[in-house]
């Protein structure tokens, strides 16, 4: 009988294995080199993980529902214009830590990997996830559907936009006014929406 993994030990190996790779490809990444790396046996990887595709799996897993900012700001029961506008400007706050634009980096090849991998859908599933809250959020604040989904749309490919050149490039400063500059044409559309709706 094959022994289960020790849900007590996963998580902390699978935190030491996304460190390994902070500054690794997804892409090269072994059960040798891993063990080597973390000093551990190859076995204790396939005891806890299975195959390198379920280590690959639950790493990308981890950095997904870490990176999100914008879900765990807006709750559309609650949400305002201020509070609205204050959450994306934390949630950019949040990738500019180093760590965090290293999560972002393995974020956006695990996105590139399960594009061609029509049987992997992870990180379709989160992004998925996001443009929903995105649009529910707009929504609750008064644009009808149809508008809340361009809009949403528009500000969450445009914030991955502003990752992908900061991720890239490292220049935060050039990332944070572009940011900026993306907000302040993002309320200039949103205001006036919901002061319609208000009427």
């Amino acid at each position: 009988m094959t022994r289960q993994s020790d849900p007590a030990k996963k998580p902390a190996l699978l935190e030491q294995v996304v460190d390994y790779l902070m500054d690794k490809p997804l892409s090269a990444l072994t059960f040798r080199g891993l063990a080597s790396a973390l000093d551990v046996s190859s076995f204790t990887l396939v005891y806890h993980f299975g195959t390198r595709d379920a280590l690959v799996s639950d790493i990308i897993g981890s950095i997904a529902t870490r990176q999100r900012g914008f879900e765990t700001v807006f709750d559309p029961r609650t949400v305002t214009v201020e509070s609205y506008f204050i959450g994306l400007r934390q949630s950019f706050d949040l990738s500019l830590f180093p760590r965090n634009r290293a999560l972002q980096r393995l974020e956006f090849e695990a996105q590139m990997l399960e594009a061609v991998a029509p049987d992997r859908a992870l990180t379709r599933v989160v992004h998925e996830s996001l443009h929903a809250r995105a649009r529910e959020t707009l929504v609750a604040l008064g644009l009808d559907e149809p508008q809340a989904a361009i809009e949403g749309q528009l500000l969450l490919d445009t914030f991955y936009g502003i990752q992908v050149g900061l991720v890239v490039g490292g220049d935060v400063e050039r990332a944070t006014i572009a940011f900026e500059r993306a907000l302040q044409y993002h309320r200039e559309r949103i205001e006036p929406l919901v002061a319609a709706s208000a009427r």
